[in-house]
């Protein structure tokens, strides 16, 4: 409570602040409709960065009230409003946005073939065990294909891939996981599609053509016009980890040793401290315990109850729809509980339970060929988020009891309210579930799944040719062809379906569409700060500032900017507001305006410092990583990135 009340007073005092810049910001500007911009534009820089709603929502909403501007244009001393409602929804048709949904399709359709469990495989065979050896396989192999597809997705393919990797190898994920990131971050930046800036570029390109002399337009960039920088990146980032990993990653503790990470109890109890055995109790007709529901006992005995056999039958109760916390448990019941050994015993003999020497009743279904303890990240794209297990009801909707949470390096167990705590974006669950109903969970994209080796069956690897075919297709149609981006990577998106990889109903799942309404609904604020002459003015003031400098130093700052942005707002939002500027102040002092927009485009990459990156969020609870993980890690890497982008664009471009 203490927690949050600080948390909402910091945006009060900073709300205030942001009011008194926006009110400063539209006082100094020459126009009323600048005025009313540069308040927009605050006002979206405050929601970001201090996530007051959603991005998405954010994003919704500013495009909402740009259209508002229309109607109410008379009372804001203005003869029209600040978009027109013909462009106001232009960004939900644009090549982009539907760039980014084909994207989204040809991932997905790859990793239903089994594709990913493949390059593990291969990874193992010619890595071998050797941490110097795995790290440049894995690390250069997420980092092209990230270069095809949105980076966090990448990152959400290979964690499966490293945890598999870690069981087989005995490396801990603590020292695999951040490089895999970090150069899921940096193969974004290898084509034109591997990030959604860099796919939003070009439109962002075309509209501040808009305002610009025909003797300036600018040229759109072609898929691979970036890769020398890309690559030049993810080399860097694979050197830095080889030669520096030892300082910078997290040193191998005696308690993050799994000597083999296999998914077991042993391996969960060295992880994370987590000391739990199954039992099977017998409630007799004379036991306290006749009548309460699991609601009233769970939480103060440190227990968890996975399964239930009621009286004499045979039934199993358990998974989804199974034991939920308004079960009620009757006279011969018997149940299965996870728990440590001491609060079980001191649980049976409080309410006067019998305790089996082994598992009867469960036998077959608690088995480790059937059932067992997994563990499962809260992607950033989560629904979830902002609600609590008890919200959901995961044990009875999901069939996941959860038996500890790991929250930035801090594991909470069952006795610790953590079914009462919101989810938030890179949480590690530890639950116990059915191995077919974790096959379940797998697809639901409201969960990553970091538990690899359990039983199971691939998905569709019959599908693997129709798979790398239509990747094929769209890949030669991109590069071969003058079709625009979203229609080649529609036709191989299409061709995953029509050819069975994807049922019509898992692309539209595979599809993030808080991403696709965030960056659709941010064109129109692009086109307002553009459009209103309010990216030219601030252009004017910065290089009023920046008077003399080399072109080089200007291009930095500019690099730095982005930087800042991305830390603090999402790298869509970054690189809307900063494109319009650095086109007018590359205008401003005659430089390349293309070259200054694909400066902020990559720069938009550089996301290390922080865990305020998707990816990063990602592998923040499977890593067992805290923030100074990141900050000593990310703050050279951040550094290196800057140094190598501006030293191959200023030889490339």
């Amino acid at each position: 409570m203490k927690d949050k009340f600080k948390k909402n007073k910091k945006k009060i005092i900073a709300g205030i602040l942001f009011i008194g810049l926006a009110l400063f910001m539209a006082s100094v500007v020459p126009t009323l409709q600048m005025a009313w911009v540069m308040g927009l534009l605050v006002l979206t820089i405050y929601l970001f960065a201090f996530e007051v709603l959603d991005v998405d929502v954010t994003a919704i909403s500013i495009m909402v009230l740009l259209g508002l501007s229309t109607l109410f244009a008379p009372f804001m001393g203005l003869n029209e409003g600040l978009v027109s409602t013909d462009k106001l929804f232009n960004g939900f048709s644009s090549n982009a946005v539907m760039s980014i949904i084909a994207v989204m399709i040809i991932g997905a359709g790859l990793d239903k073939t089994g594709i990913m469990s493949k390059v593990a495989a291969f990874i193992l065979n010619v890595g071998g065990t050797s941490e110097q050896r795995i790290i440049p396989i894995v690390s250069s192999t997420v980092g092209i294909i990230s270069s095809f597809m949105q980076n966090v997705g990448a990152a959400a393919l290979f964690i499966p891939v490293v945890s598999r990797i870690s069981a087989r190898s005995g490396l801990p994920m603590s020292r695999l996981l951040m490089p895999m990131g970090f150069c899921a971050i940096l193969g974004g930046t290898v084509t034109m599609v591997g990030s959604s800036p860099l796919i939003l570029l070009n439109d962002l390109i075309l509209t501040s053509n808009q305002a610009l002399p025909e003797a300036q337009q600018m040229n759109t960039w072609g898929l691979f016009s970036v890769t020398p920088v890309g690559l030049a990146l993810v080399l860097t980032g694979i050197i830095y980890f080889v030669v520096a990993g030892r300082f910078v990653l997290p040193k191998t503790s005696e308690k993050m040793d799994a000597s083999s990470a296999t998914n077991t109890m042993d391996y969960f109890q060295n992880i994370y401290g987590i000391d739990y055995g199954m039992f099977e109790l017998v409630v007799p007709t004379n036991s306290p315990l006749v009548g309460h529901v699991l609601n009233d006992i769970e939480q103060k005995e440190h227990i968890r109850i996975i399964a239930a056999v009621k009286g004499n039958t045979k039934d199993v109760t358990i998974g989804p729809n199974g034991v939920a916390r308004d079960y009620t448990i009757e006279a011969n019941t018997v149940l299965g509980i996870l728990g440590s050994e001491q609060y079980i015993m001191d649980f049976a003999k409080d309410y006067t339970l019998e305790v089996k020497d082994h598992l009867e009743n469960f036998s077959e279904t608690l088995s480790s060929s059937r059932s067992g303890v997994a563990e499962i990240v809260i992607p950033p794209s989560s629904q979830l988020i902002e609600k609590s297990a008890r919200d959901i009801w995961l044990r009875k909707t999901y069939g996941l009891a959860m038996v500890a949470l790991h929250r930035e390096g801090e594991t909470l167990s069952s006795g610790e309210g953590i079914r009462d705590l919101p989810f938030q974006a890179g949480d590690t669950l530890v639950v116990h579930t059915l191995w077919n109903n974790l096959d379940r969970i797998a697809k639901d994209k409201n969960f990553v799944v970091v538990t690899t080796e359990y039983p199971h069956e691939e998905n569709r690897p019959n599908k693997v040719g129709w798979a790398g075919l239509f990747f094929a297709i769209a890949l030669s149609m991109v590069l071969f062809t003058d079709l625009k981006l979203s229609v080649a990577l529609l036709t191989g998106a299409i061709g995953m379906v029509l050819s069975g990889v994807l049922k019509i109903d898992e692309a539209y799942e595979a599809v993030s569409w808080k991403t696709v309404f965030l960056l659709a609904s941010l064109i129109p604020l692009g086109l307002a700060v553009e459009t209103s002459g309010t990216a030219k003015w601030i252009a004017e003031q910065t290089l009023i500032v920046m008077d003399g400098m080399p072109v080089l130093v200007i291009q930095t700052a500019v690099a730095m900017l982005a930087t800042f942005f991305t830390l603090v707002m999402s790298n869509v939002g970054a690189t809307v507001l900063l494109v319009p500027l650095a086109v007018n102040i590359a205008v401003g002092i005659g430089a390349d305006p293309a070259v200054f927009a694909l400066t902020v485009a990559i720069a938009t990459s550089n996301s290390f410092l922080i865990p305020t990156h998707q990816v990063n969020a990602l592998i923040m609870g499977p890593g067992g990583y805290k923030v100074p993980d990141f900050m000593k890690a990310g703050g050279v890497m951040t550094i290196l990135f800057l140094i190598v982008m501006m030293g191959v664009m200023s030889i490339i471009f």
